[in-house]
């Protein structure tokens, strides 16, 4: 390598000045700055808003409290989402140790992000290569796995392309930079993935179909409601505003969006002690939903490294010097690849015979041989390599079908040749690429939860379907070999009939995601490599394992930190419990909701008065809605999701919600004839108050310890909160006719509510469904 002198300290100053350096960091991640905008700038937060804005300008600031929820909501996602961002920046693992550069004609070290085009570097075992580059002197062993999928190392000489990100197993090269910053390979198939991928959550997806909605209403409703107020009722601005607010105030789950921010969070940190990084909270609502979960094989079902299962002779006289001579093998070879150190813990390694010739191991040649001292050499590599067919010992090939890697030791009395002959074969080594511990029982746990498996991967489809059968995957069978297919609407046919995917390319696995959503279906990803940031990026579910490549970290929804595949079930179950306990409480959510819209119309018909504040709003919202439902979001349910969220929500809510719209009808009908408007109103707010916690005791059964608690203090305080804060929330005390009419109201209201649901539950709400 003496004859190299690589670039000049000028030389590198006009390249870097020309832009030709290193320092571009690729981050696919999303920014501070777009974290707090996405938080922030919604549709539900700017009619929050604006409801806000008109209670400020007329002074009502009592009535604003509700924009605490709302502040405490847009808080929660923005905390949620930095603290994940900079936890995955701690993580990065790609290789930030200097390089070795040739410059002026000397040897200096640099970080990798100070090369420039042109740079000469050398890289020796062990060392990740840090930009694409071409080899000019020496050989190596290289593992592109994290590129290609690829387990097997490749032989790199000289004219061979170096990517980046792959890793020098064994050998030493001198190369020179060919591409920098986002024209390495890496970087491009980075880029593919930079446009921002569409949140998916059948929860987040009401609430904004919900918003949606009332946002087309809002506007004319409130438009009315005021003119009737100020117009037709000369109420004082001040009034009118804060009565059209109340009712449009009411039509927006508010305690909805915080609840699932809260429960979502809570999850978050609970599977934080497990060592789960959750970048965006709504995969864990996603998993509970899945139903296609695509696997990579390498970092998944195995460890990612091989281990020696057990050396067998074959000459019963070598079972006292063989293990010498391995180690003296390994001592003198230059090899660090997964094999070799495998072989270097099953051996160790140590010197007591010299060496005089050396052949590295080679995946081109898949052997190796050193010559000792005394003119023996001995072999090591795959029996088909070293041995013919119909020489392989039977014992060998009977191991071969068990899906075990072969190594053969054999010996030579002449020194290494370029065919190797006259060779005795002494002994085999059986190794493997070890199973997770967990692996069979996550896959039969996905299995009984009629969740569809995938194996999708770059290795040989044989060698998948192998480690599939170990890890008790049931269609190991159907393994196929997509490097035999170029046609896009046959690989899309293979996604349905085909359960194991071999040679699979980075936009073959993007298109086999890609069909099987087309399907309906909600489908999951694992990998770890920059092969799989494709698959990953079009998966509405993507699983990083936290030893792969950095690029395949930022762009993940979950990074298991210490990449154990079977944290699956304990995430899938954090998922339900937040859907099943969201999903029970949301009957209490969206009663609001209804009569918020019923009573308005019911008020722009008849030229009355919306009955309700602002305040008397925001106590329903913390006391009755969000009390109850906080509690009971911690609870555990591992029981699989049943129906759509936002029809059964509605379905749940249109009972009371119903009732509510009935009582006001009425208790109006009586200020008509024989009540006065303060106590009109106040019975109103008592009603309102009672059928919604009844909902409460109606989503709490079946009962338990805290939840009838839970029920008892929510109906107790809310009707104590009533009495001692009576003239904040403008509320009378019941005078002893309207006490009457209260329970002769409640009892009608609890006779009603069963048939009520049961005549609801019959109708089909599937327009509503996300």
């Amino acid at each position: 390598m003496h004859k190299f002198t690589g670039l000049t300290t000028e030389e590198v100053k006009k390249k870097r000045s020309a832009g030709q350096s290193n320092e571009q960091n690729l981050k696919p991640g999303k920014t501070i700055g777009t974290i707090i905008r996405e938080n922030t700038f919604t549709l539900f937060n700017l009619l929050n808003f604006l409801l806000a804005a008109c209670l400020f300008a007329v002074k009502a600031y009592s009535n604003m409290f509700f924009i605490v929820i709302i502040m405490m909501n847009i808080t929660i996602g923005i905390v949620q989402e930095i603290r994940a961002k900079k936890m995955v920046e701690r993580l990065t693992l790609l290789a930030q140790s200097d390089i070795t550069v040739l410059r002026d004609g000397s040897k200096q070290k640099i970080a990798p992000n100070q090369l420039v085009l042109g740079d000469y570097v050398q890289l020796k075992s062990g060392e990740q290569i840090p930009s694409d580059m071409k080899v000019l002197d020496g050989k190596a062993e290289v593992n592109e796995s994290l590129l290609t999928g690829e387990s097997d190392t490749i032989l790199k000489k000289i004219d061979d392309t170096l990517l980046s990100g792959s890793f020098l197993t064994s050998g030493q090269v001198l190369a020179e930079v060919e591409h920098v910053g986002a024209d390495n390979y890496a970087a491009k198939i980075i880029n593919e993935t930079k446009s921002t991928k569409p949140l998916k959550s059948e929860l987040i997806g009401s609430i904004r179909k919900i918003s949606t909605f009332t946002s087309f209403i809002i506007l004319p409703i409130g438009i009315l409601l005021f003119i009737e107020a100020f117009f037709l009722k000369h109420s004082a601005t001040s009034t009118a505003v804060v009565a059209s607010v109340a009712a449009l105030l009411g039509m927006l789950p508010k305690g909805l969006v915080l609840l699932i921010s809260i429960a979502l969070t809570t999850g978050v940190l609970k599977l934080a002690k497990k060592q789960v990084l959750v970048q965006n909270m709504y995969a864990i609502e996603n998993l509970a939903h899945m139903d296609v979960l695509c696997l990579d094989k390498t970092g998944t079902l195995t460890e990612g490294k091989m281990q020696v299962e057990e050396l067998h002779y074959l000459k019963d006289a070598y079972k006292n010097s063989l293990p010498d001579l391995m180690k003296n093998y390994l001592f003198a070879t230059d090899d660090n690849n997964p094999t070799a150190q495998a072989l270097k813990q099953f051996f160790g390694q140590g010197q007591t015979k010299s060496a005089v010739q050396v052949l590295p191991f080679s995946s081109e040649r898949k052997y190796g041989a050193v010559t000792f001292e005394d003119c023996q050499t001995l072999y090591l590599g795959s029996p088909e390599n070293l041995l013919a067919t119909n020489q392989i010992p039977e014992v060998i090939q009977q191991y071969q079908t068990s899906g075990l890697r072969i190594l053969l030791i054999a010996f030579s009395p002449a020194a290494i040749q370029d065919t190797p002959l006259d060779l005795l074969p002494v002994a085999f080594i059986t190794l493997s690429d070890p199973i997770r511990a967990n692996a069979k029982e996550t896959l039969d746990f996905l299995e009984t939860q009629a969740v569809d498996l995938k194996i999708i991967s770059g290795d040989n489809p044989k060698t998948v379907a192998a480690i599939a059968e170990k890890a008790g995957f049931k269609n190991y069978q159907t393994a196929i070999d997509l490097s035999d297919y170029t046609d896009e609407n046959e690989i899309r046919q293979l996604a349905h009939s085909h359960s194991i995917f071999g040679r699979v390319t980075p936009q073959q696995k993007k298109l086999l995601i890609h069909e099987l959503k087309q399907q309906n279906q909600t489908v999951g990803m694992t990998g770890d490599g920059v092969n799989d940031i494709l698959a990953l990026r079009e998966a509405d579910i993507s699983i990083a394992m936290a030893e792969g490549d950095d690029a395949t970290r930022q762009i993940a929804d979950i990074v298991l930190l210490d990449s154990d595949f079977g944290k699956l079930p304990a995430i899938i179950f954090e998922g339900r419990r937040v859907v099943n306990n969201i999903t029970r409480s949301s009957g209490v959510f969206f009663i609001k909701t209804i009569y918020s819209l019923l009573v308005s119309l019911f008020c722009i018909l008849t030229v009355s008065t919306f009955p309700f504040i602002p305040l008397q709003i925001t106590l329903i919202d913390l006391a009755i809605e969000g009390y109850p439902a906080f509690f009971l979001s911690f609870e555990k349910d591992n029981q699989k999701i049943a129906g759509r969220f936002l029809p059964t929500a509605i379905k749940r809510a249109l009972p009371s919600g119903l009732l509510v719209m009935a009582n006001i009808l009425l208790v109006w009908l009586f200020e008509k004839l024989f009540l006065s408007p303060p106590d009109a109103r106040t019975l109103m707010y008592y009603l309102l108050i009672g059928i919604s916690c009844f909902a409460v005791m109606k989503s709490c059964q079946p009962f338990n310890r805290l939840r009838l608690f839970l029920t008892i203090s929510t109906t107790v305080g809310s009707y104590v909160a009533i009495i001692l804060f009576h003239q904040l929330l403008s509320v009378g005390t019941l005078s002893l006719m309207t006490f009457g009419l209260f329970i002769i109201f409640m009892l009608g209201n609890l006779l009603l509510w069963n048939p009520l649901a049961k005549q609801i539950q019959k109708l089909n709400l599937t327009f509503l469904q996300i």
